[in-house]
């Protein structure tokens, strides 16, 4: 089975420092979390790490290290960023023939803030990720793979999106859709057009709510939501998000789990328990899984579904207990371990 991913490649920048604040502000309907660090002053270190990262790095790796055949698209420049990412590589038995290179841009390049509960704030300089032209797209490796993951594309290359989807639908390649905040920026109707192309399609709960329009209400007096399987906000973000018969929709909770949605059935899946050193690449790394557990499984029925979910579950824990975005990620074979030993953990399922 072939793969191609195409999403972005960075160099990251891991800074933690135990003097972060973590600052709650809660409203009537909403809850929301703030990193903060004292204004004006100059603040220790706690420790530093560099890594490689991006959404489409991230996928790739843990594709080809669950044992695909994968090859990746995404835009660097040439500097000394992009030499680490190419480094980085060297050992990952990833395909970089269709990587794009542009001496006039520079290569992405983040500063992840880590908080002391492992969560992290991400300041992001997107660089070449933004600028991906349909030119320079190999339209021909992802007529060749079996599946196409897309992983969040930034600013202007989202343009190249309904090209890319369009084109993988007419030669029968596989599209397992991650959306990103800047195409469900572009609005509901635009982002409709890329879900009808794909089988799959994963977001998390903040950019489902983007992308249907819909919050979901918090308990009151009469109605207690949390005690609910599945919110019926929920359900309604993925009936809005399902409009094809063919696809399985996947909305990620952080560390509350993840739900998918088939048409059928609800499922949920809660996270993999396990120590939590940083929560970038989790997201990453459960998209991924999924789509590669669901091929691996062949996607017959509703328990290939539940044990994909479980897969990606023990993958992303896997993959928050080390710091970095992929050097937690698991072998298949390590996962179907794992999964022997804990024939407890699995999914609860509501039907539709």
């Amino acid at each position: 089975m072939e793969i191609i991913t195409i999403g972005s490649a960075t160099m990251d920048v891991f800074v933690e420092c135990d003097d972060a604040n973590i600052v709650s502000v809660r409203k009537i309907d909403r809850k929301s979390e703030f990193m903060s660090y004292p204004y004006g002053s100059k603040v220790e270190i706690t420790d530093f790490a560099s890594q490689v990262g991006g959404g489409g790095v991230n996928t790739a790796t843990n594709f080809a290290n669950l044992g695909f055949s994968t090859s990746a698209i995404f835009k660097v420049g040439e500097d000394i960023y992009s030499q680490g990412i190419f480094e980085f590589f060297k050992t990952r038995n990833v395909n970089l023939s269709s990587v794009i290179q542009d001496k006039k841009d520079s290569t992405g390049f983040s500063i992840i803030l880590t908080s002391f509960e492992g969560d992290r704030t991400v300041l992001a300089h997107r660089g070449a990720n933004a600028h991906i032209k349909k030119s320079e797209i190999d339209f021909e490796a992802i007529k060749q793979a079996t599946l196409l993951y897309i992983a969040p594309l930034n600013g202007d290359s989202n343009r190249v999106l309904d090209d890319i989807v369009k084109f993988a639908k007419e030669n029968n390649t596989f599209v397992c859709f991650n959306a990103g905040t800047t195409g469900i920026k572009k609005g509901y109707n635009y982002l409709k057009k890329i879900l009808e192309y794909a089988q799959i399609v994963v977001l998390n709960k903040e950019e489902a709510a983007m992308a249907t329009g819909i919050q979901l209400r918090q308990d009151t007096k009469e109605e207690k939501f949390s005690q609910q399987l599945v919110h019926p906000d929920l359900k309604e973000m993925f009936k809005k998000l399902k409009v094809s018969d063919y696809q399985i929709i996947v909305i990620t909770d952080g560390g509350n789990g993840a739900f998918a949605y088939n048409g059928k059935k609800y499922f949920y899946c809660p996270c993999f328990d396990g120590p939590v050193t940083s929560t970038l690449g989790a997201g990453d790394a459960f998209a991924s899984t999924f789509c590669a557990a669901l091929a691996k499984f062949n996607a017959q029925t509703d328990a290939d579904i539940e044990k994909s979910l479980v897969a990606a579950s023990i993958n992303s824990a896997g993959v928050v207990s080390e710091f970095g975005a992929t050097a937690g990620l698991l072998t298949f074979d390590e996962i179907l371990k794992r999964m022997d030993e804990h024939p407890e953990f699995g999914c609860q399922v509501e039907n539709a």
